[in-house]
């Protein structure tokens, strides 16, 4: 069985994020919206890539005392981790 997910609009990827930040008991929004744009950029909209990009920020994040993770972070995360 094999089944497509249609790739995300900018504003499917912020909810989808937000969704699943909610999901795992997150009372705030964590990644800035200018952060939001980086990964919808990156990704194209594609659920796996937001998924991969936004775990990597958040250990990013994590490791380095972060609250909020920003566009800044996430393109430093593509550029060294990802690409």
């Amino acid at each position: 069985m094999q089944c497509k997910l249609h790739y995300l609009d900018r504003a499917e990827v912020g909810e989808y994020i937000k969704t699943h930040l909610a999901y795992a008991g997150a009372d705030h929004d964590i990644f800035s919206d200018n952060a939001v744009d980086e990964i919808f950029k990156f990704s194209s909209g594609a659920a796996r890539m937001v998924n991969k990009v936004c775990t990597h920020c958040l250990i990013y994040g994590a490791q380095n005392n972060r609250n909020i993770i920003d566009d800044h972070m996430v393109k430093f995360v593509v550029q060294g981790e990802l690409s």
